[in-house]
């Protein structure tokens, strides 16, 4: 097991020493209200870390701290590891990104869009095309989310037990086949819609390696990078390091909500959100991201299969509030793109927090974030464990590293 250590001194890494404690006490005071449990936060610079802060507790009610070896379930933060392993496939010319679904998953042949009725009353028609394989890694399938409730789909999903993705009791291929008969929204790749692609992706990973999930991801990436504390379940001896989970309550406060199952092998591998990691591990797993597809000499990726994963690839350079389904039309998506499984800041003038061109990354829904910054060779990740309802730090979370940077 290794361990995120400081390793430059901020002002030798070009960053504010008063900005960054700026940064550490406006995260800290969330922490003090009870707002969140505890935090980790990291900047790096050049590949060495430049700042590590932990604060608060791990576990609220055991008083556990957080430590620098805590283990996070970093939910979506999943889905740019699930892309990798489909860009993986492609280089080795086992799939296309331009392949048709069908192609490997035949349950998703002739897919209609829906048009309107609700029930066994729901009016279809024949999709203006197939759903590409590059269509599910930048979220314009036409597939949803149960939990939406913005969309007549939306609905469809969840009478089909889908509100929280996966029926109960099914595995991931089971789970698929149910989302292959689901409508579609609208016709793959005219509008964006966060989604459970990357699980569709996840069987698509299954099937074109002939191995599980989860054997595919330990094998051909986290061995590979030295991630050793990422997986979808916990070894005994990782069980004391996981950090609660959390949800915010309508008071604002926090309480203990049940997570994904992490204590055994799962019966359903989650390619959009089932892993859990230590903020070493990502640490690395962003380096490798930043520094093209290499990481201490282990090359994971080409360095063109890296650039193509982290440009806007929305049609015409199309941009998520304007090019999103209704549900994400939402000032916190002005200026930004969408690569594959990472957003990406395309016109920095009109993102809501500062943002440099070209920067990428994702979240969780437990309020985790990361981000790269190759024009300042920036890597930045933020690790709690809180569902939140009104909770919105990342803002002011870019704000405060932003500030941090003086050259």
């Amino acid at each position: 097991m290794a361990q995120l250590r400081q390793e430059a001194d901020p002002g030798d890494a070009g960053l504010d020493v008063k900005a960054l404690d700026r940064l550490d006490k406006h995260v800290a005071h969330y922490v003090d209200q009870g707002r969140l449990p505890g935090f980790l936060v990291a900047v790096a610079r050049g590949g060495r870390v430049a700042h590590l802060t932990t604060y608060g507790r791990r576990d609220v009610a055991a008083g556990l701290p957080v430590e620098a070896d805590t283990l996070w379930r970093i939910y979506s933060m999943t889905k740019p590891v699930t892309a990798v392993a489909v860009l993986l496939l492609a280089e080795e010319g086992r799939l296309s990104l331009d392949d048709p679904l069908d192609r490997h998953l035949p349950a998703f042949a002739d897919p209609v869009v829906y048009e309107g009725g609700s029930g066994t009353e729901v009016r279809t028609r024949p999709a203006a095309g197939p759903i590409l394989i590059r269509h599910l890694l930048t979220h314009t399938a036409g597939l949803t989310f149960g939990f939406y409730y913005r969309h007549p789909v939306d609905a469809l999903y969840r009478e089909a037990g889908l509100e929280y993705s996966v029926p109960p009791g099914k595995d991931l291929a089971e789970t698929v086949e149910v989302y292959a008969r689901m409508p579609l929204q609208f016709d793959p790749g005219t509008q964006w819609n966060y989604s459970v692609a990357s699980n569709v992706l996840g069987r698509v990973v299954e099937v074109v390696s002939g191995q599980p999930l989860d054997a595919f991801f330990a094998e051909r990436i986290l061995r590979p990078l030295g991630m050793s504390d990422t997986g979808f379940h916990l070894g005994p001896e990782q069980a004391g390091r996981l950090a609660e989970l959390y949800g915010e309550t309508d008071e604002g406060g926090i309480e203990p909500v049940p997570g994904l199952p992490v204590h055994g092998r799962p019966r359903f591998l989650s390619g959009s959100g089932g892993l859990v990691s230590s903020a070493y591990d990502f640490h690395r797993f962003m380096e490798m991201l930043r520094r093209g597809g290499e990481l201490d000499g282990v090359r994971l990726l080409s360095a063109d299969s890296v650039a193509q994963m982290t440009r806007n690839q929305l049609p015409g350079g199309a941009l998520l509030r304007s090019f999103g389904a209704p549900v994400h039309q939402e000032p916190g998506n002005d200026g930004l793109g969408f690569g594959f499984n990472v957003s990406v800041v395309a016109d920095p003038s009109r993102t809501l927090a500062p943002a440099a061109l070209g920067t990428y990354g994702w979240t969780g829904v437990a309020t985790t974030a990361f981000w790269v910054d190759p024009a300042h060779e920036l890597t930045v990740q933020f690790m709690t464990q809180v569902r939140p309802k009104t909770l919105k730090i990342f803002p002011e979370l870019r704000r405060l590293v932003h500030e941090a940077l003086v050259d």
